[in-house]
């Protein structure tokens, strides 16, 4: 018998994996996430979290009449992608699914690692989707979202802050929708999934992990959640509600002059950094370096057309 994490309700293992499944359904059908019909690409790295969502996706596609096509992603990190990939494998294999691995973000060498891979990684993703000639792409993030959140709260990233947490990201200047059905889903909730249902995932962390920023924000909600267990689904909630004053909301996003992809600049930052990369300043538009990325802009209008 097992806890369920947030309620406290005791379970049995198959209950607690039909009432999981019950509450990603739910989500989809009550955000109208995934339309009948159409091919869904899933974001597979081989962990517990897209390794959860695929599989309860397979379990639930009969229902919400949708074909799965699963898009991994090349991050090129030495001795870590192979070993991911390889679980990614494993699971095409079993579930019979198809699986297309798209680009390589590249190993920058640099502690904004992070930074680069999620950026990078965007793109990449949706360029999977587009070869595999999906409608939607569908990520596992969870109610780590929270993690997120803090991490803007703390860095007082107004602009993050503003584009908030939410279930999908709409098709806008081209973009596919990209949509989470484990939103709502606990990191608690996701393991004690993937143990029940004997899941095989990749559990590695990443070389570059103990340098991000995000683990001081992930060891503070861990404490936290001892006295308050609901405190993750708590600040994800009020990040839905927050309401920003008119003069911090961010500009509306238009197409970057350079890849189309959805940015509040010109330049979107994934291009920026890739452009700091060709330049040698990998920090252009990370952390003291994004002071630079406005001038860097305004001197290229400057220049005369040629």
């Amino acid at each position: 018998m097992q806890s369920w994490p947030i309620p406290g309700d005791t379970l049995c293992g198959a209950c607690f994996c039909a009432a999981f499944e019950a509450e990603v359904l739910h989500t989809v059908l009550a955000g109208s996430l995934l339309p009948t019909g159409n091919v869904v690409a899933v974001g597979a790295s081989g962990g517990k979290d897209s390794t959860v969502l695929a599989h309860v996706l397979r379990e639930l596609a009969p229902r919400l009449d949708v074909s799965l096509r699963l898009v991994a992603v090349d991050e090129g990190i030495g001795g870590y992608w192979d070993a991911a990939m390889a679980a990614v494998r494993r699971q095409t294999a079993r579930w019979e699914l198809p699986l297309i691995v798209a680009g390589n973000t590249a190993d920058s060498g640099s502690r904004a690692c992070c930074t680069f891979c999620g950026l990078l990684r965007r793109p990449v993703l949706e360029e999977g989707a587009r070869l595999v000639v999906a409608s939607h792409t569908v990520t596992g993030h969870n109610a780590d979202m929270a993690e997120t959140v803090l991490m803007n709260f703390l860095r007082c990233d107004t602009g993050r802050l503003a584009l908030g947490t939410g279930l999908s990201s709409p098709a806008e200047e081209g973009a596919l929708p990209r949509c989470r059905p484990l939103h709502r889903a606990s990191q608690k909730e996701v393991v004690l999934y993937a143990h029940f249902r004997y899941r095989d995932y990749f559990s590695e962390e990443c070389v570059y992990a103990p340098e991000a920023f995000r683990g001081h924000a992930r060891d503070l909600l861990n404490h936290l959640e001892v006295g308050r267990p609901s405190v993750v689904l708590d600040l994800v909630h009020s990040a839905e509600r927050l309401a920003l004053a008119p003069a911090a909301q961010p500009a509306r996003p238009r197409a970057c002059t350079c890849c189309r992809a959805l940015a509040s600049r010109p330049l979107c930052q994934a291009c920026t950094l890739l452009d700091g990369l060709d330049r040698g300043r990998p920090r252009l538009a990370i952390g003291k370096g994004h002071s630079g990325l406005d001038e860097e802009v305004a001197r290229a209008a400057a220049l005369p057309a040629f």
